[in-house]
C-alpha cells in the first residue's frame, strides 16, 4: 500500500454536509487529498474505476446500497483500507463491528447531531487513523506525527511506580493494549484462552457506544467471560475486562486482589482510555505478578507503560510485525527494551497461558 507521497481518499456518505466537513478537515492535513467524494457506493464505483484511493472513509447507513454490502464488495474484489464513519447507538454498534469483521480497519464514531462540532474537534485523530489505514500491513510503515499540541502522560492520570517491593502471589494477572486492527486481534487472542484462563484487563482504543458490545459478542465466542469493565470489578480467572470507551482503565490491588478502577482525567498519548495508563497502574500495584501485552495499533500508546513495567519485574510479550495491521505500538514498545518476547498473534495466548501456569 502507500508508502510516499500524500495519501489519497475518498469520501462515501449519504450527508452533504458530512462529506464537505470531512474534505476540510482531511485536507487540513498536508499528507492528505481529498481525491473524491461520492454520495453512494454506485457513484463511489465510477469514481474508483477513475482512480484508485489509497483510503476510503465509508458510511454504513446508504440509499441504493448499504455500507456492509459495499465493504464486502471492496474486500472481495479489490481490497482497499476501509475507515467506517458512522454512528453507533444501539443495533448500529453491532453493524460497525460486522464491518471489522469484515475487513474494515478502523472506525470513527459519527454523531447524529452535531457532526461538523465533532469532526473539528476529533481533527487530529480522523487525520492520523485516515494515514494508518492506509499504511496498514506495510512491513516499514510508520506512524506520521503531527506538529500538534504536545501529547500528555500517564504522569497526567496516576504518578511513576517507586519502589519495586510488591509481594509476590501466585496469581497472576495480564494487561493487553491495543488499537487499529485490534478488535480481530483481540478476539482470536481471548478465544484461545481457556476456561482457567489467568485474568485480564484490557484497553483497546474504541468510541464510547462501542465498547459494551464489543465485550459482549466476545462473550458468546469466548470460552472465558469477557465485560466491559466497571469501577471496582475483581480481576479474577476466566474473566476479561475491558475498558469502556472515554473511561481510563487502572489496575489496583488490595492485599491479595486485583480489581480495576475507572477514572475521567485527560486524554493520554491522545487517548482515552490510554494503554500507557493502565501498563502504569500495572507497573506500579502489580509488578512482577503481572504479564504485559500489546498488540497491533497505530501511534506508540503503551510503549512509556511497558517500560515501567519490565523495570517493576513484569513479562511482557508483544504482537510481531508479520501478524499486525499496523506495527506501530509494538514497534515503539520494542525499540525502548521494554519487550522480552516478540510473537506471532497466534502464539501469544498459549504462551502467556503457559508463562502464568
Amino acid at each position: 500500500m502507500k508508502t510516499s507521497g500524500k495519501f489519497k481518499v475518498l469520501i462515501v456518505d449519504d450527508s452533504a454536509s458530512v462529506r464537505q466537513v470531512l474534505k476540510v478537515i482531511l485536507e487540513s492535513d498536508p499528507q492528505i487529498e481529498v481525491m473524491g467524494v461520492a454520495s453512494d457506493p454506485y457513484v463511489a464505483v465510477e469514481r474508483i474505476k477513475q482512480e484508485i484511493p489509497d483510503v476510503i472513509t465509508l458510511d454504513i447507513e446508504m440509499p441504493r446500497m448499504d455500507g456492509l454490502t459495499f465493504l464486502e464488495r471492496i474486500m472481495s474484489q479489490h481490497p482497499i483500507p476501509v475507515v467506517i464513519c458512522s454512528t453507533l447507538a444501539g443495533a448500529g454498534s453491532d453493524t460497525a463491528l460486522a464491518a471489522l469483521e469484515k475487513g474494515a480497519i478502523e472506525i470513527i464514531a459519527k454523531p447524529r447531531l452535531g457532526a461538523r462540532e465533532f469532526f473539528e474537534e476529533s481533527r487530529v485523530r480522523i487525520c492520523d487513523v485516515v494515514k494508518s489505514a492506509a499504511r496498514a500491513r506495510i512491513p516499514k510503515a510508520r506512524t506520521v506525527r503531527l506538529a500538534v499540541a504536545p501529547k500528555l502522560t500517564a504522569d497526567a492520570v496516576l504518578p511513576k511506580p517507586v519502589s519495586k517491593a510488591l509481594i509476590q502471589t501466585t496469581q497472576k494477572v495480564v494487561v493487553v493494549g491495543a488499537s487499529t486492527g485490534g478488535t480481530e486481534a483481540l478476539r482470536e487472542f481471548l478465544e484461545a484462552m481457556p476456561l482457567d484462563a489467568p485474568g485480564i484487563a484490557i484497553v483497546q482504543h474504541m468510541p464510547e457506544e462501542f465498547t459494551a458490545r464489543f465485550a459482549e459478542r466476545l462473550d458468546k465466542t469466548c470460552r472465558i467471560s469477557v465485560k466491559e469493565a466497571a469501577d471496582n470489578d475483581s480481576v479474577i480467572r476466566g474473566q476479561a475486562l475491558i475498558a469502556p470507551g472515554n473511561r481510563h482503565l487502572l489496575l489496583k490491588r488490595s492485599g491479595a486482589r486485583y480489581f480495576v478502577e475507572l477514572r475521567d482525567g485527560p486524554l493520554v498519548s491522545r487517548h482515552r482510555p490510554s494503554v500507557d495508563v493502565l501498563f502504569r497502574s500495572a507497573a506500579r500495584y502489580g509488578g512482577r505478578n503481572v504479564m504485559g501485552v500489546i498488540m497491533t495499533g497505530m501511534g506508540d500508546d503503551g510503549a512509556r507503560g511497558m517500560l515501567e513495567m519490565k523495570q517493576a519485574g513484569a513479562f511482557n510479550i508483544a504482537q510481531d510485525e508479520a501478524s499486525c495491521v499496523v506495527f506501530g505500538m509494538p514497534a515503539e514498545a520494542i525499540k525502548t527494551g521494554a519487550v522480552d518476547r516478540v510473537m506471532p498473534l497466534s502464539a501469544i495466548a498459549s504462551e502467556v497461558v503457559r508463562l502464568c501456569h
